[in-house]
């Protein structure tokens, strides 16, 4: 019997919460909003989720939100699974440092694309913001390139796999749909190949493929 619920929605960064689930052998249930009805904003979502936003996980402690602290929570939860280094701090904060760059640079570089309204009600400005996105998204990617992913490893921190892999996989996905190629990043280019043919990352895929978006 499922004892978590993930909330959510195509295209979106709660891919890689769904990821991590499915490589801890978690118990789930998989629910889409459907953002083109605004599910998000329904009152029934904004009753369980204020923030109106996706990922969400109910537990049964209660809801938690954000996608690194979703990551830390499954690790933490399903140690067995072997998803972050527990065991030592440095490694576990350097895990943490990279899931909050891909939260607060990265993703925010490619909502500026399309979320432009979140921080201007002028349309020229909407405009300036979609001209820079790629830019920025290689920028952000040419760091990731420089600074994680060390060579002669095939994941993101190291050796081992972590949850930083499955959300690395997932917002390196956005790339092509910000005028970005993947291939213009050699490491991460062969590290979103290896992701792509892990069963978790394709089991993801084909859930919320077979998921049908809806209104809560």
């Amino acid at each position: 019997m499922s004892t978590l619920t993930l909330y959510s929605a195509p295209g979106t960064c709660a891919q890689a919460t769904h990821i991590a689930l499915l490589e801890a052998g978690a118990p789930f249930e998989l629910v889409q909003l459907d953002f083109t009805q605004q599910a998000q904003r329904s009152a029934a979502y904004l009753a369980l989720n204020p923030k109106g936003r996706v990922p969400a996980l109910q537990t049964e402690q209660g809801l938690l939100t954000e996608t690194p602290a979703l990551l830390a929570y499954i690790a933490q939860r399903f140690p067995a699974a072997r998803l972050a280094p527990l065991g030592d701090a440095f490694a576990f904060a350097r895990l943490q440092e990279f899931n909050s760059y891909l939260a607060s640079t990265v993703h925010v570089a490619h909502a500026h694309g399309r979320r432009g309204a979140r921080w201007s009600d002028d349309a020229a400005a909407h405009d300036s913001m979609r001209a820079k996105v790629p830019q920025n998204m290689r920028e952000a990617f040419a760091y990731i390139e420089a600074h994680y992913l060390p060579e002669g490893s095939d994941w993101a921190l190291g050796q081992d796999y972590s949850v930083a892999d499955a959300y690395l996989y997932t917002v390196t996905g956005w790339l092509p749909s910000d005028d970005v190629a993947i291939e213009e990043f050699p490491k991460v280019a062969a590290h979103y190949a290896r992701m792509s043919a892990r069963p978790a990352v394709q089991q993801a895929l084909a859930q919320a493929k077979a998921c049908t978006p809806r209104l809560l």
